[in-house]
């Protein structure tokens, strides 16, 4: 799949199979960690409900690892959303003919005359 390229956007815009791979990797992190928060609010609940001392306390744990769960989607999120903003504007920068600076922004092309 490297180097095939996907234009779906509606808009023409091409995306990487690479990309695709990487936004496909992040959403099954992701998924992953849903299931696991899912299975945690069940157990928090269930504690809560028992009202048994023990139980409660161990509540304390699992809402710190759902928090850290959450901080994962979050920066997961961030991620992908990056990387789109820079497929992006690399897609879009090899269409106008523009370039790349060595600090990240773009630049255009200039024709010398004469």
């Amino acid at each position: 799949m490297e180097g095939d390229t996907f234009s779906g956007f509606g808009n023409g815009t091409q995306v990487d199979g690479k990309v695709l791979q990487t936004f496909q990797k992040s959403f099954v992190q992701v998924q992953h960690i849903f299931d696991q928060n899912r299975l945690l609010i069940n157990e928090i609940n269930q504690n809560h409900e028992s009202k048994v001392p023990d139980n409660l306390s161990r509540n304390v744990g699992l809402i710190k690892e759902l928090n850290n769960n959450i901080r994962r989607v979050v920066d997961l999120y961030g991620d992908l959303s990056s990387s789109f903003t820079k497929s992006m504007d690399t897609s879009s920068e090899g269409e106008s003919g523009g370039t790349m600076k060595s600090d990240g922004k773009a630049g255009q092309k200039r024709i010398r005359s004469g």
